[in-house]
């Protein structure tokens, strides 16, 4: 089959929003909650509070997230729901009145687009909430109520809250707060197809999906797709899966997943023996051990092989979401391992994802910590932000780092070189992990180069080219470059 994927997928730019957490509106607005008690923004996050960010806080910073380049928004769930990060969800067709609600949403919506920034909504399809009308009618009637095979009810009576007791249901992960959905019903199957239909519709721009892989029933995610591209052919669906994702990337599911499969061996590369294992060793991908050039190289080739090119360049790349740690604090602190990582994300082939705040240089351990309210300006790594903006904008101004082909040049201890080619927009991309000056030459024949890129467009490397044809780049310590 021809694989079809959304063409602007390869173009953006994503920024992904923690809405709790982001921003409060500074305006006037007309608010269900005159004077609730947030906790304090700047302090640590906990678990269970909440810091009253809002959809209206959005709205007031498009300028900032236009300015630095972003061009598509993916935000973790905005339906009404009892928990501060939403994935509990009480009711799919009522944007969380604590955010603004649908009109918020609409009206955020509608001057995204008008600044050419798609949205992405997070689909929690797998599971409800304790709260969600169906479950919850369930708790009250018992074995009496309508609603017994929208979810796995094991027996009787059902301990919702007592964790002494047996829950008697299926809640994901044994979470006895999120009841599974019985995707084999076709009530329940036509219930959330509906509600993917219904928001794209009201004219989101795709659904990153919640924990797909949990959804067995055969051929759920294939209607799913041709249901939402019906009604939008360049809606863009991509998954929550965090390793080996063939299954559902051949063109008839989704259009890519979060490639935790390029965060993890980038991590280990850039980072190496810097990351902190308490962060990364209980998640579902391996930033270690620290890897050289030689192994960074075969683990990004086989990755770049593991699915057809029309796929790749609509993977949605990362470093760091809300379910892992925070780059810098893996890290160590260390802004040298967010540089070099930040650089191979924003010249890899995919659409590359920033988490709020990373490119302020926000640090944060695991969740709860990984999910800090966002910095006044004051408290900003301008360093961090300079260079996000920097390649942010190499990225939109060189077409070859959005489409072109991607050729490995150079890899031999902490030294790695790589070309992105398309036409005559040829660009060399060189780094240095070590902490000791590395020098490179080498032949950048297997790239079929038409030109001689003589133009430092990132870092201050020294190179020359020879003249038979050989390329000699002198790298400092814990540094990168990009030559156009």
């Amino acid at each position: 089959m021809t694989i079809q994927t959304p063409d602007w997928v390869k173009h953006a730019v994503f920024y992904q929003i923690f809405p709790d957490r982001f921003a409060h509106s500074q305006q006037s607005r007309k608010r269900l909650l005159q004077k609730p008690s947030w906790e304090a923004w700047h302090e640590s996050p906990t678990l269970q509070g909440y810091k009253g960010g809002d959809l209206w806080g959005v709205l007031e910073k498009l300028d900032y997230l236009q300015d630095l380049g972003i061009t598509a928004i993916y935000f973790t769930p905005i339906f009404q729901s009892a928990s501060n990060h939403r994935y509990h969800t009480h009711d799919y067709y009522t944007v969380d009145p604590i955010l603004g609600g649908n009109a918020a949403f609409k009206e955020l919506l509608d001057e995204a687009h008008r600044r050419d920034i798609k949205v992405v909504l997070d689909g929690v399809f797998n599971h409800a909430s304790r709260g969600f009308f169906f479950f919850h009618d369930i708790l009250e009637n018992g074995p009496h109520s309508p609603w017994l095979d929208w979810f796995k009810i094991h027996d009787w009576p059902l301990s919702a809250y007592d964790g002494d007791r047996p829950a008697n249901y299926e809640g994901w992960a044994g979470n006895r707060a999120l009841p599974v959905f019985n995707h084999d019903n076709p009530e329940v199957r036509e219930y959330i197809m509906e509600i993917a239909e219904y928001w794209i519709k009201f004219g989101i721009d795709g659904w990153r999906l919640d924990v797909p892989f949990e959804v067995k029933t055969p051929g759920f995610w294939q209607e799913f797709r041709q249901r939402v591209k019906a009604i939008n052919p360049e809606a863009y669906i991509v998954g929550e899966v965090w390793g080996d994702s063939r299954e559902w990337l051949q063109g008839d599911q989704f259009d890519g997943v979060m490639n935790y499969l390029f965060a993890a061996p980038t991590i280990a590369f850039t980072a190496g023996d810097r990351v902190d294992i308490s962060q990364v060793e209980d998640r579902s991908y391996d930033p270690y051990p620290p890897l050289f050039a030689k192994e960074y190289a075969e683990k990004i080739q086989a990755l770049l092989k593991l699915y057809p090119w029309e796929i790749q360049l609509t993977q949605l790349n990362l470093l760091a979401s809300h379910d892992t740690a925070r780059l810098l604090s893996i890290a160590g602190g260390d802004r040298a391992s967010v540089e070099l990582a930040t650089l191979l994300l924003l010249t890899f082939p995919g659409a590359p994802s920033i988490y709020y705040g990373d490119e302020v240089g926000l640090p944060g351990k695991l969740d709860p910590d990984s999910r800090r309210g966002f910095p006044l300006e004051a408290q900003w790594d301008v360093e961090i932000f300079a260079y996000h903006r920097l390649l942010i904008d190499l990225r939109h101004t060189r077409p070859a780092l959005r489409t072109g082909d991607y050729k490995v040049l150079y890899t031999k201890g902490t030294g790695y070189a790589f070309a992105r080619t398309l036409g005559l927009d040829e660009l060399i991309i060189a780094v240095n992990v070590g902490t000791t000056p590395h020098k490179m030459t080498f032949n950048p024949s297997s790239a079929s180069l038409q030109t001689q890129p003589q133009q430092r467009l990132f870092g201050i490397p020294n190179f020359e080219w020879t003249e038979d044809g050989q390329l000699a780049i002198a790298l400092s310590p814990r540094s990168g470059c990009i030559l156009g």
